[in-house]
């Protein structure tokens, strides 16, 4: 192992390398590597034509991340679970087809890193049939510069079946907290592990380099065993960080209680201002159920934690979030991804192998777009593609799932108070379409397999059946044709329709407790 600056790794990568990089957002992700490879591409014209690979969204939407290859001619392709991090400059080389992009699931990159590195000849998974990762549809294309096929749909055993190809790894970046003077990595302060070590792995197995950050480098010896979470024997080059380079989060620089060195009061959770987006997730809340493993989505799902705490049952939830974090309360913002008084850490490949084998009970998630169908589109909007995450993994093997957003978006005004919900301006964009934009979650596959899915807003639930969308309940002060069914672009079945708890619409709503006993009894 060799210490060198971050104005050295330019000249260690060739033209034409593919790089696999660590990271989700800034957590794990080594910045000030990707800096000083920017840097030696301005200032020499090389590497170029390179190909990254990401099992999530890499950098800070600003100025971490893909930004820093977001250059002409320095990337020819790029492949990752979501976008949605990637930065303005990366995103309209994706948009314009100055690059070719993929966006496959984020679950299915983790699982690929650990068969790029056994030496297997690729991922067999039936995650993503029927969505716009299947060849069916999209193949996971986001532009038509992307022509390659990167995932086959075939047949195995009589069953249909997704295939990636394992790609060549040439060069892995990844971080860590500490390396000793033999190379040996650690995680102390991460709040979560990722795939640091198959990526390297990855890379070895190709007789690719290994480049590490970290905070600083200790004596050998220093670590302790199990500590270790990627052996020297598999790191060739540190590079010792700025600590601005080395958040923790996207909005925090380090927090010990986000990756477990220490527990916070449950007390210590500020209760969300009375609004849709807390409406939305007390009436998400009422299908909780204790002790059922359940994960919760980025968005208005983040907000139950606050409202469980807030009615004093967040003891009762055992929550779980896909970068690999289990128990506890899951972050919000910024933090989102990492969680306060967790009660275990494991590695994201392991956690999406508990998710894809149907591990979860339950799962809340945003909406962006939802049809007739009850097919879910939460990653491509007005061509502009943003990409899956997890969505697609958490949604194809958990047999519960509730979908939470606003009925209508961009600019939507509401008043709550007194019980009742009132709409003081509608907002611009429909949510409830004649047909999705481009098809994440298949609604007509999940009734054919008889998934529990409920559609939660602010002024009218929804389930899935198999004849499609059912409006079940409408909240208090909401007209439903003017409200409800005006702002949809096609007719939901309507049989008995029931109010929403006003409870749920008062400063003070105390019900929570109540129903998920009522959930329970009804399981």
């Amino acid at each position: 192992m060799k210490v060198i600056s971050a104005d050295e790794v330019g000249a260690l990568v060739p033209d034409g390398a593919t790089i696999f990089l660590g990271g989700l957002a800034v957590m794990g992700l080594a910045e000030e590597v990707l800096q000083g490879l920017e840097r030696h591409f301005l200032a020499t014209g090389h590497p170029r034509e390179l190909s990254t690979w990401a099992c999530g969204a890499i950098g800070n939407a600003g100025s971490a991340g893909m930004k820093h290859f977001a250059h002409p001619g320095m990337v020819r392709r790029v492949v990752a679970g979501h976008f949605g991090q990637t930065g303005a400059e990366m995103m309209r080389m994706v948009f314009s087809g100055e690059v070719e992009a993929y966006n496959f699931p984020q679950g299915s990159l983790s699982h690929l890193t650990r068969q790029i590195a056994n030496r297997s000849p690729g991922l067999l998974t039936q995650v993503g049939l029927g969505t716009f990762v299947d060849p069916l549809q999209e193949g996971g294309r986001m532009n038509e510069r992307s022509t390659e096929p990167l995932v086959r749909r075939v047949s195995f055993e009589g069953q249909d079946w997704l295939y990636y190809p394992s790609p060549r790894v040439d060069v892995a970046i990844i971080r860590a907290t500490y390396a000793d003077e033999h190379g040996n990595l650690s995680l102390d302060k991460e709040g979560i592990l990722l795939e640091q070590l198959a990526i390297a792995q990855a890379a070895r197995r190709w007789g690719g380099i290994v480049i590490a950050q970290v905070e600083r480098v200790v004596q050998a010896g220093s670590l302790h065993p199990k500590s270790v979470k990627v052996p020297g024997f598999l790191v060739d080059h540190v590079v010792v960080a700025q600590p601005e380079n080395h958040m923790q989060t996207i909005t925090t620089a380090f927090d010990p209680a986000l990756c477990g060195d220490l527990r916070v009061p449950l007390s210590s959770i500020e209760p969300l201002p009375l609004d849709e987006r807390k409406v939305i997730a007390r009436r998400a809340a009422m299908a909780l159920r204790p002790g059922a493993l359940t994960n919760l989505g980025i968005g208005v799902p983040a907000g139950i934690p606050a409202v469980a705490a807030e009615e004093g049952v967040a003891d009762r939830l055992s929550l779980s979030v896909e970068s690999g974090v289990n128990g506890g309360i899951p972050a919000q913002g910024g933090d989102f991804g990492l969680a306060y008084n967790a009660e275990s850490i494991i590695e994201q490949s392991a956690q999406f192998d508990f998710y894809d084998g149907g591990g979860l009970d339950a799962s809340f998630l945003g909406l962006a777009q939802v049809d007739a169908q009850g097919h879910v589109n939460v990653s491509k909007f007005n061509g502009r593609p943003v990409g899956c995450g997890g969505f697609i993994n958490i949604t194809r093997a958990t047999p519960r799932l509730v979908f939470c957003g606003t009925f209508t978006a961009g600019g939507l005004q509401v008043a709550v108070q007194d019980g009742q919900l009132r709409i003081l301006q509608e907002g611009r964009s429909r949510k409830f379409v004649r047909q999705v934009e481009q098809i994440t979650f298949n609604g007509r596959d999940a009734a054919q397999r008889q998934q529990e899915v409920l559609f939660v807003t602010e002024r009218a639930v929804l389930q899935l059946g198999p004849e499609g969308l059912e409006l079940i309940e409408i909240a208090p002060g909401v007209d439903l044709q003017r409200d409800v069914l005006d702002q949809m672009d096609f007719a939901p079945r309507v049989r008995e329709l029931r109010p929403m708890d006003p409870g749920l619409f008062r400063a003070h709503w105390g019900g929570l407790a109540h129903h998920m006993a009522l959930a329970q009894e009804a399981a």
